[in-house]
């Protein structure tokens, strides 16, 4: 079962052209002990429903069919609850399987065709992007690499950092008459001069949102005497979190990854609003359809859990409702997620697909794209 590896490469090698049926299970999961075995029958229910569409399904040839169930059984044997994130998914098809654990819910699903249902997967590596937050204070400065929330301490361009040996306070009373402050001292401001050259190499090198967090007096002292402070995208002004405990670190940032979080809805509604200025635009299922499959989008905004099972009918989307039909009567004329056709056609022609809370998109049909062309 995988939690990290969300590569561009993974998910391109997963939304690739598969022979009927690509098969997709997700299944929303809990975090703690008490509702695993909940979770586990769920499961075990929902390979079950997999197996009976795969019996069912007249697309399905015999040989597939007992390919894929065998697939199945293994990706089953390979879940560990114990680490469980939000949701689970699992891909099978003619001789291979994977399993993920990803960090956002997804609804309890099996679907059928011919690519894996990828974007909860797309989702996950927006929504974990990894940044960088450093911990500053006059005696030390810690980097921590952080996703979704986690923070681990990372030992790299330097990091940590501390200022050089001084004279001690009756010594340097001696020579200067007074002891000036932590932030009048010479001294440290060499050593966060030290930091910001140290940070300037990390971001050149693998460049991150950037979190700064520390007293005031420090933050400011850091952005004085060098330029790379000036790239973060958030300072928390808080001190005592230089060495963590990462879970008190990450509580303290946590109401400024909202605010970003917050800030990138807001830019891709003013981008929106940009291309329905310029005319450049689409909104609703088929006309964004219509779009994506001539190339066109440059940007996809997706409300989180918008999905749509519709029959293909000539140029035009029916909508179908999965609860009025049988899995038989599924198979290849119906897509289970049209939505999900989208964001992938959407991602192989090199458009940017941006995920947005629910309903942020109601007055354009909960889809809209702005347009290259």
């Amino acid at each position: 079962m995988r939690t990290t590896g969300l590569t561009s490469r993974t998910l391109t090698a997963l939304r690739a052209r598969r022979p009927y049926p690509a098969v997709t299970i997700t299944l929303p999961t809990h975090r703690r002990e008490p509702y695993r075995p909940a979770d586990t029958v769920r499961l075990r229910n929902l390979i079950a429903e997999a197996k009976r569409r795969l019996e069912e399904d007249p697309d399905v040839e015999r040989e597939a069919r007992y390919d894929i169930s065998g697939q199945l059984d293994r990706a089953m044997a390979d879940v560990d609850l114990r680490d469980a994130l939000d949701s689970l998914e699992i891909c099978a098809a003619k001789g291979e399987w994977e399993v993920w654990a990803l960090p956002r819910t997804a609804p309890e699903r099996v679907v059928f065709s011919d690519t894996f249902l990828t974007r909860n997967l797309v989702a996950a590596r927006e929504r974990t992007r990894p940044y960088w937050v450093l911990a500053v204070s006059v005696d030390r400065t810690v980097l921590w690499r952080g996703s979704n929330g986690n923070l681990v301490e990372e030992r790299a361009a330097g990091f940590p950092l501390e200022p050089e040996p001084t004279y001690n306070d009756v010594e340097r009373e001696e020579r200067v008459g007074n002891v000036p402050g932590p932030y009048d001292d010479e001294g440290t401001r060499t050593y966060l001069r030290q930091v910001d050259t140290a940070l300037d190499a990390l971001l050149a090198t693998d460049p991150r949102p950037l979190y700064l967090v520390g007293l005031a007096p420090a933050l400011s002292l850091l952005e004085e005497v060098g330029s790379a402070a000036k790239m973060a995208v958030s300072k928390v002004v808080k001190g005592g979190l230089t060495n963590g405990p990462a879970r008190a670190l990450a509580d303290a940032l946590h109401p400024a990854l909202l605010e970003q979080a917050e800030r990138h809805t807001e830019r891709v509604q003013e981008r929106i609003g940009q291309a329905q200025g310029r005319r450049a635009f689409a909104a609703g299922l088929e006309e964004v359809w219509q779009v994506c499959k001539e190339g066109r989008i440059e940007l996809l905004a997706v409300e989180e859990h918008y999905q749509r099972t519709v029959r293909v009918t000539g140029e035009h989307l029916t909508p179908v409702d999965t609860e009025e039909i049988s899995p038989a009567e599924l198979g290849t004329a119906v897509l289970e997620d049209i939505v999900d056709e989208i964001i992938e056609t959407t991602l192989d022609r090199g458009g940017e697909v941006a995920f947005v809370p629910d309903d942020s998109l109601a007055a354009h049909e909960r889809i809209a794209a702005v347009l290259r062309f």
